[in-house]
């Protein structure tokens, strides 16, 4: 199977604690993990921030004023996937404790739901779509040698 062309922008905003983040987000895998979740070419940006940054963007876009783990913006699907995949380092590295995973593990299933999130895939929309999504991100992430993030 081929995989598709990505054009990759990782930033990381003001972290209090970078270094365990950079250490999980090596470039070379961040565009692996992306690039199995690609069904087309794609242009994205991942920016890790803070927990001040994930709420004033999850507040301001999407009137929820509290800091997710991870926010898509997504601008084209097609002919090339176009859009921005914010993670907040503190919620993962939260989550990624108290759900007994390595950081670089729930750092790979983020980073697949986001970019499916870019395609279109929607989990909100029913029992039907979040079932699918999750199928396809566990399909995805065994493929890249993670363990099913729901279980």
């Amino acid at each position: 199977m081929a995989l598709n062309t990505l054009q990759l922008s990782l930033q990381f905003g003001h972290l209090a604690n970078a270094a365990p983040h950079r250490a999980a987000l090596p470039r070379h895998k961040v565009v692996r993990w992306i690039r199995h979740a690609l069904a087309t070419d794609a242009e994205i940006t991942v920016r890790i921030v803070d927990a001040e940054e994930g709420q004033a963007l999850n507040r301001d876009y999407r009137k929820k004023d509290y800091a997710t783990n991870v926010l898509t913006f997504d601008y084209t699907q097609e002919p090339v996937v176009t859009a921005d995949l914010v993670l907040c380092a503190p919620v993962v590295e939260k989550e990624a404790r108290e759900q007994g995973k390595t950081l670089e593990a729930h750092y790979a299933h983020l980073l697949v739901h986001g970019t499916l999130h870019a395609q279109g895939w929607d989990h909100e929309t029913s029992k039907a779509d979040a079932e699918a999504m999750e199928a396809y991100e566990i399909e995805i992430l065994a493929g890249l040698g993670f363990p099913n993030p729901y279980a």
